[in-house]
């Protein structure tokens, strides 16, 4: 039971600050009410079938980080902790270009105009070109990057884990503004993506928040609370915002470790709907559907237009779930022990499962079609096609 517990806190990759607390977390001799599920069998409706797959490097590495490849005009950009970038057609899994970089990657990867974003472990930013992977361009920044870059013309956008978000102007080798946020005592190990969204840079952030940053001026537009810190201990109190957001229109869906789900008006922060979940692989939309994950394994769908729940599944608790991602009419998720399960999105049953790779996958899935891309944390990078059987 004690183990189970130690496993918990390592893949929320929880960072302590010259905390005492978590002691008490691994003393009791109860039954641990947060171990995995076991599976159960299931009748498979949708077969999952390997197209192909290759390996890139040491994959995740041993930081807890969340790698996630990119997927831009069929070609599919994947990076390595050790530092391997890679270029793989997205039909046929031919390497189309790779790269040995001497740097560990912590945080990517971002795309935009033929440029590829990435952070180091080392606290710097740096872009290749897409098209062979040199170098093009490198700035050092406060603390270590992990999550990708966001890119646009006129703007390059970093978050770090030591709470900052940094404004560059392309090819600047310092930022033109940094916006400092509120960094709690005990946090989890991760940043969620920031986004450009008209004039703002919006990120989540470690106390809770999710703000939004005017370019030009580098000051907050506006900001919202998504998790709310409650209880005694700083292990009870963390309400991280890691997984990452989703934007539909004006609309951004964000949720938030010991949290909240929400939907927000991107250009105020009104919030139009909300409810209490605790996750850290984010959200995704589809099928009229807000998906997400929760710490405890249960698969929520909530309606879009906030009028309540559409279904909820239970069967995978605890097993340490990716971001639901929708593909076609299902949505499909990685657990911690490698396993990729399909759930219907109409009212969430399990209708497929297919091991991929013992080691887990944090990193997001990426769908096209019926086609899924994974990316596991010993760093295979794999193409599943969903069939559905008669």
């Amino acid at each position: 039971m004690i183990l189970s517990r130690w496993l918990l806190a390592t893949a929320l990759g929880i960072t302590l600050t010259g905390c005492s607390t978590v002691s008490g977390w691994f003393e009791s001799d109860d039954e641990d009410p947060t171990a995995p599920v076991e599976l159960e069998r299931i009748s498979e409706t949708v077969k999952l079938r390997k197209d192909w797959s290759l390996s890139v490097g040491d994959g995740q590495g041993d930081g807890f980080f969340k790698l996630t490849p990119v997927l831009e005009n069929g070609v599919l950009y994947a990076a390595s902790a050790e530092g391997e970038v890679v270029a793989v057609s997205a039909d046929s899994g031919d390497r189309l270009w790779r790269v040995e970089l001497e740097r560990p990657i912590s945080g990517g990867v971002g795309y935009f105009d033929r440029q590829l974003f990435l952070g180091g472990a080392d606290g710097t930013v740096f872009s290749l070109s897409a098209e062979d992977g040199s170098p093009l361009w490198e700035a050092e920044v406060s603390g270590e990057v992990l999550a990708p870059p966001v890119a646009s013309a006129n703007w390059v956008i970093v978050q770090t884990y030591d709470g900052k978000l940094l404004g560059f102007e392309p090819g600047a080798e310092t930022p033109k503004w940094t916006y400092t946020s509120d960094v709690p005592v005990l946090t989890l190990r991760g940043t969620s993506s920031p986004m450009l969204v008209n004039n703002n840079a919006i990120a989540g952030f470690a106390d809770g928040k999710v703000i939004a940053v005017d370019v030009d001026s580098g000051n907050a537009s506006w900001e919202a609370r998504i998790g709310v810190p409650q209880g005694s201990s700083e292990i009870d109190r963390i309400v991280d915002i890691d997984g990452s957001m989703t934007q539909v229109g004006s609309e951004l869906f964000v949720a938030s470790y010991q949290g909240r789900v929400a939907v927000l008006d991107s250009r105020t922060g009104r919030k139009a709907w909300q409810q209490n979940v605790s996750s850290v692989s984010g959200t995704q939309v589809g099928f009229g559907n807000v998906y997400v994950a929760d710490i405890d394994g249960t698969v929520s769908a909530y309606l879009r237009s906030g009028q309540g729940l559409r279904w909820q599944n239970i069967e995978l608790g605890y097993r340490g779930l990716s971001r639901p991602t929708p593909v076609n009419s299902f949505v499909a998720m990685v657990d911690f022990e490698g396993y990729l399960h399909v759930m219907s999105q109409v009212d969430g049953q399990l209708v497929g499962r297919q091991r991929i790779d013992s080691s887990g996958a944090r990193a997001d899935l990426i769908a096209q079609g019926s086609r899924l891309y994974v990316y596991t944390n010993k760093g295979q990078l794999a193409a599943y096609d969903l069939e559905v059987l008669d």
